[in-house]
């Protein structure tokens, strides 16, 4: 698992291993990160990107043993450019 931007203080770290049953899908691993009480987050989760050995993957999405996992939440930030 890779957490990013607010994920990050959320989890309390970028990174961690995670074991799951076989045939895990993506929405069944958010609905455990959500009951690890990290609820917290509010609206990221249904925003979120996923993104399973780098390509973005759908919630139906089974996991394989190995597979790396990365959690994209919504960003901001950025600042408008203006025309003189």
């Amino acid at each position: 698992m890779l957490y990013f931007a607010i994920l990050k203080d959320l989890f309390r770290r970028d990174q961690e291993e995670i074991e799951l049953a076989a045939g895990t899908t993506v929405a069944g691993l958010l609905q455990a990160l959500r009951e690890r009480g990290v609820e917290s987050a509010g609206r990221v989760w249904s925003s979120m990107a996923v993104a399973v050995n780098q390509e973005y993957a759908s919630v139906d999405s089974v996991l394989q043993d190995g597979d790396e996992v990365a959690l994209l939440p919504p960003v901001s930030g950025g600042c408008e450019v203006y025309a003189s």
